[in-house]
C-alpha cells in the first residue's frame, strides 16, 4: 500500500482519489475550502441552496461509467431527471423558443425555420456522434505525453472525420443558413475559449451531447453530484482534510520531499495536484523545479471567466424555464468582447438558471432560486460598481421578458466574479472555464500532466488533458491516477 496525497477536491481530484483508493492505496485529499466539489461547491442561506458552479449536467454516460468502474451505481447516490424542454432561448423581449428534448421535434422546429433543415439536422448529429465516439474512445483517455500517442493507425484513420482543420462556424454553415439555428449550435462554443470561426469543427461533438444526449438535472443540484463522489471516496477509505491550504512544495533532487500545508510539513510517497496548474507551477513549486516559465503561462489563451449572481426570491418567477439563454443582443459583439478585444460587454448575452422550477428541495416554501451568469473575458478588473451595473442590466431584461421586477422580491443575494475565482480557487486570471480549446492547446499541446523535474508529483484538472468541464475533469482524474498506478504496486481494496 502506498500513501498518496491529492491537492484539491474538485471532480478531477475526487476521481483520482476514488480510482487510487479502489486499488488499495492510502489516499488523503487536502482541500483549501470548507467542502468538496471545487467549482461545484454549494452555498446556502435563508433556506435557499445554490450551486456555485456547474448547472448543466451533460454526458451522463461519463458519470455512469466512472461509478461502474469503481463498483458502484449512480442511481444509488443521486437521482437524475431529463429536462424537457431542455432550455429556452430568448431572441427578444417576448420572442422565445423552447428547445425540445426530442430530436425529432427539434428537427420539426428547424424545418419550420428552414426548408430541408430537419434532414440536415439528422445528418449533422450523425457526424457529431462520430466525433463524440472517436473522441471519447480514442483520444480523451490518453496521457498526451507526445504526438506519437496519436500516430497509431486506429487513431490516424479517424482524424479526417474529426474535422480538426475546419472551423466550427464554416462547418455548421454547410448544413444550415437560418440565423437562429446557427446561434443554437454555436452557443456551447462560446464557453470553449474562442469564437466559432477559430474553434475546430471537432467540437460539434458538444452539439451531440446537448441535442441528442440531453440536458439532465441531479436532484438537489450539482452539489449532490460532488457529495456523491465524496461519499464513494469515503466508502473506499479516502480521508479528507478541509480548510487545508498548501503554502509551498519542498523539493530534494527529483522528489517533492514534503508539502507545507497550514504550516505543517506533510509527506506522501506520491502526490497529485488537482488545484490550479498555473498557481501550483508558479507559486508553490520552487523556481528550480517549475514546469513552465511565467511567459509560457501569459501566452496561454484562456476560456472565459464569468460574472454570477445567486438570488433567493420570495415568489416564483412566471413565464420562464429551468435553463434560459438570453440572446436578445448581438451575439458576435459579445463574443468579440471576450476573445478579440477583452472588455466588459456593452450589451451582454446572459444565462439564467432557476433550478427551483424542477426541484423544490433547494428553496423555502413559495420561494424561487435564481442564478444569473454573464460570460466575460478573464483578467478584467472587477469592482462593486461594475457588478451592480450589470445586475441592474439583467434585472431590467428579466422584467421585459417576464413582467416581474425581481429587485422587489430579493431575500438573499451573492455576487461572484474574477476576484472570487482567484480567492477560492487560485484561478489564473480569474478564469472560470480553464484553457481555451483552440487547436494549438489540444492534447499533447496542453500543459502536461507530467512534471519535467519532479518524479513523485503529477497534475490533473481543467488546465491539462483532456480539458475543461466536469466530464473531462472526471476523466482527467482517472487518467492521472492510472499513470500513478504504473509507478506503484496495486492491492485489492478491502472496502471495494
Amino acid at each position: 500500500m502506498s500513501s498518496i496525497g491529492i491537492i484539491g477536491s474538485g471532480f478531477s481530484g475526487l476521481s483520482a482519489a476514488i480510482t487510487l483508493a479502489s486499488e488499495g492505496h492510502e489516499v488523503h485529499v487536502y482541500e483549501k475550502n470548507e467542502m468538496t466539489g471545487g467549482r461545484a461547491r454549494t452555498w446556502s442561506q435563508d433556506g435557499f441552496t445554490f450551486d456555485l458552479g456547474p448547472s448543466w449536467y451533460w454526458m451522463p454516460e461519463v458519470f455512469e461509467n466512472f461509478f461502474k468502474e469503481n463498483g458502484a451505481d449512480v442511481s444509488d447516490y443521486y437521482t437524475l431527471e431529463r429536462l424537457s424542454p431542455s432550455y429556452r432561448i430568448y431572441w427578444s423581449d417576448k420572442d422565445y423558443t423552447d428547445i425540445p428534448s426530442d430530436l425529432d421535434e427539434l428537427g420539426d422546429l428547424f424545418e419550420s425555420w428552414e426548408k430541408g433543415a430537419k434532414q440536415h439536422l439528422l445528418n449533422f448529429i450523425d457526424e457529431a456522434e462520430i466525433k463524440y465516439r472517436i473522441g471519447m474512445d480514442d483520444f480523451v483517455h490518453r496521457p498526451s505525453y507526445s504526438f506519437l500517442e496519436f500516430a497509431e493507425w486506429q487513431v490516424v484513420k479517424n482524424i479526417p472525420r474529426l474535422n480538426l482543420i475546419n472551423n466550427f462556424a464554416s462547418y455548421i454553415r454547410k448544413y444550415f443558413k437560418h440565423e437562429r439555428i446557427l446561434k443554437i449550435l454555436e452557443f456551447p462554443v462560446l464557453f470553449l475559449g474562442d469564437i466559432a470561426k477559430r474553434t475546430p469543427a471537432l467540437y460539434s461533438l458538444m452539439n451531440y451531447a446537448d441535442l441528442k444526449l440531453g440536458t439532465w438535472y441531479p436532484t438537489g443540484g450539482f452539489g449532490s453530484v460532488a457529495k456523491a463522489f465524496e461519499k464513494l471516496a469515503i466508502q473506499k477509505g479516502v480521508v479528507f482534510h478541509y480548510n487545508s491550504t498548501v503554502e509551498k512544495v519542498a523539493c530534494e533532487g527529483r522528489e517533492a520531499s514534503h508539502f507545507v500545508i497550514n504550516g505543517d510539513e506533510v509527506k506522501h510517497e506520491q502526490w497529485i495536484a488537482s488545484c490550479d496548474y498555473q498557481h501550483f507551477d508558479q507559486q508553490l513549486l520552487p523556481e528550480t523545479h517549475r514546469n513552465y516559465s511565467a511567459s509560457y503561462w501569459e501566452k496561454r489563451k484562456m476560456a472565459p471567466s464569468c460574472l454570477m449572481y445567486y438570488i433567493g426570491l420570495d415568489m416564483e418567477i412566471p413565464e420562464i424555464l429551468h435553463h434560459n439563454l438570453f440572446f436578445d443582443t448581438d451575439f458576435d459583439a459579445h463574443a468579440s468582447e471576450i476573445y478579440d478585444d477583452p472588455a466588459w460587454p456593452k450589451a451582454p448575452l446572459f444565462y439564467s438558471s432557476i433550478p427551483s422550477k424542477t426541484d423544490s428541495t433547494i428553496i423555502p416554501e413559495n420561494g424561487e432560486n435564481l442564478v444569473l451568469l454573464i460570460p466575460v473575458a478573464p483578467g478584467l478588473e472587477d469592482t462593486e460598481e461594475i457588478k451592480e451595473k450589470y445586475f441592474q442590466i439583467m434585472v431590467d431584461r428579466l422584467k421585459k421578458a417576464t413582467g416581474l421586477d425581481i429587485s422587489k422580491h430579493i431575500i438573499c443575494k451573492r455576487t461572484y466574479a474574477h476576484n472570487d475565482f482567484v480567492e477560492d480557487y487560485n484561478a489564473f486570471k480569474g478564469n472560470a472555464y480553464g484553457l481555451s480549446n483552440v487547436l494549438t492547446q489540444t492534447a499533447f499541446l496542453k500543459p502536461s500532466i507530467k512534471l519535467k523535474k519532479i518524479d513523485n508529483v503529477m497534475m490533473t484538472g481543467q488546465l491539462t488533458v483532456p480539458g475543461p468541464g466536469v466530464p473531462p475533469s472526471i476523466i482527467s482524474g482517472q487518467l492521472v491516477a492510472k499513470e500513478v498506478l504504473k509507478k506503484i504496486p496495486s492491492t485489492k481494496h478491502v472496502n471495494a
